[in-house]
């Protein structure tokens, strides 16, 4: 399943394809090769492609803590969770010796973290996920902030996110949480039909859906909150979709996530099921739940600002946001990904290797893997991030950073599906260039390139490979 919680999956899969490139291009043309040469760019050949360059790194201002604890596993998960098993209330876990041992680690883990610069900056974003944190006390959350308070510091105005599932707290719990700062919730709803939520194997149901959504949208002071819908589930219908689709609208969340169903290795769903074999929904129908939640979540206010978030205005998720801005962040806690000094690495999945993580980081044995990344892997970290967005890639920026002579190579690269509407340049002004219109160089008029709505963000993984190819 596609998630935006980037420090759990450090490489994004976009929505499904469902259909072929070639179909879209006229007459079912064979795939183009990209070009060498962009007829209109005024890059000189001397602007070339510097592999001794290396991206200014930046001190992390982020920090995704990873909080494994659910009631079951749901049959399409394959993050790395600590099943609990059930219980009578939503406070019957608050002294389970295994989330408060594992809480300890934790800031064990924070404490023992060395910092990546001299000059330090304190976190804007804090997000808890999971799992499901808000079967974590909120007192054992209350620990986790105070250390990372301690060792980071926060801003002024930090966003502090957490997810909570219905049926794991009540209007109490709620209050608790907020009082710590915590100041955006993500609601995982998933689905508004009673079957599917069953199928999925959901520890909720509807009544829960509800009631949580009465209490998170009448709280006083919670203002920004947001709701994650899944599709393509088994069974699913275009009448149920577009069921959930108005009941999510008509909920009033600032924020919605809508993930396709991706059957992932190892899953309850991927020993029952084959992808675009019925009972899941075929790559067309999967095709146009997407652009029925794209042109309903729209009409309704929303900007769709990536490939699978949208947003009221100012209500973008800033830790989200700084994903696809390749910015540096930290990452805690069980099978967590961390992006610092210029490095990708990652936790640990399984609870006893990570114990052994931790006490390794805590002695100085821990090794993150080599400082020498290849300056090809930094582009495509940036082409393949910016693109999910509805800001696009800056060619500008990438021109001076990566070569102008790269820049132009990928600029005549998606010529062709500028052409056919799948790749959209827009001037300094956000203006929309026509085909004709679309030059790249210094001081030219194209400063952005993006995918279109819905069409080149179906397309992505293929748009994408383009610009791999090139690069």
């Amino acid at each position: 399943m596609l998630r935006t919680r980037l420090p759990l999956s450090l490489c994004y899969i976009p929505p499904r394809n469902h259909q072929t490139i070639p179909s879209l291009l006229s007459n079912s043309q064979p795939y183009p090769r990209p070009p060498t040469v962009c007829k209109n760019a005024s890059f000189t050949t001397e602007q070339q492609f510097d592999p001794s360059f290396t991206k200014p790194k930046q001190p992390p201002i982020s920090a995704y803590i990873h909080l494994p604890f659910c009631r079951k596993r749901c049959h399409y998960c394959d993050f790395p969770i600590v099943a609990l098993g059930s219980s009578s209330s939503q406070v019957g876990y608050d002294n389970d010796p295994r989330i408060s041992n594992y809480i300890q680690l934790l800031i064990r883990e924070i404490k023992a973290t060395k910092f990546e610069s001299d000059i330090q900056q304190p976190l804007e974003t804090v997000f808890f996920g999971g799992g499901t944190p808000s079967l974590v006390s909120p007192y054992l959350i209350a620990s986790v902030l105070d250390v990372l308070k301690f060792k980071f510091g926060l801003s002024n105005e930090p966003e502090i996110s957490i997810e909570m599932d219905p049926g794991t707290f009540d209007d109490i719990r709620l209050r608790e949480i907020l009082e710590l700062g915590v100041n955006r919730v993500s609601l995982g709803v998933q689905s508004f039909q009673e079957e599917l939520l069953q199928v999925c194997g959901r520890a909720h149901g509807l009544k829960e859906v509800y009631e949580a959504i009465e209490m998170v949208s009448s709280c006083e002071g919670l203002e920004n909150w947001s709701m994650d819908l899944i599709s393509s589930l088994p069974h699913q219908t275009e009448k149920m979709w577009e069921e959930s689709l108005k009941c999510t609208v008509d909920a009033g969340p600032k924020h919605v996530s809508v993930y396709d169903l991706q059957v992932e290795q190892g899953t309850k769903f991927e020993q029952l099921y084959t992808p675009g074999v019925f009972p899941l929904p075929t790559d067309v129908q999967s095709a146009d739940f997407y652009k029925m939640a794209s042109k309903t979540l729209t009409e309704a206010g929303y900007n769709h600002y990536e490939i699978s978030s949208y947003a009221k205005d100012t209500y973008q998720c800033k830790h989200n946001m700084m994903y696809w801005q390749n910015k540096s962040f930290y990452g805690f806690g069980l099978g967590s990904a961390s992006y610092t000094n210029g490095i990708r690495f990652s936790r640990p999945k399984r609870l006893k290797e990570y114990i052994e993580w931790v006490q390794k980081l805590e002695v100085g044995t821990v090794s993150y893997g080599t400082s020498d990344v290849e300056v090809k892997d930094m582009a495509m970290d940036v082409v393949m991030l910016s693109l999910r967005t509805a800001r696009g890639l800056h060619l500008k920026e990438f021109g001076k950073e990566f070569g102008w002579q790269l820049a132009s190579k990928l600029c005549e690269a998606f010529r062709p599906f500028v052409d056919r509407g799948l790749v959209v340049p827009l001037d300094q002004n956000r203006r929309v260039l026509s085909s004709d219109e679309f030059e790249l160089g210094k001081g030219e008029r194209t400063y952005f390139i993006r995918l279109s709505d819905p069409e080149g963000f179906l397309l992505s993984n293929e748009l994408i490979s383009v610009a791999f190819g090139v690069i």
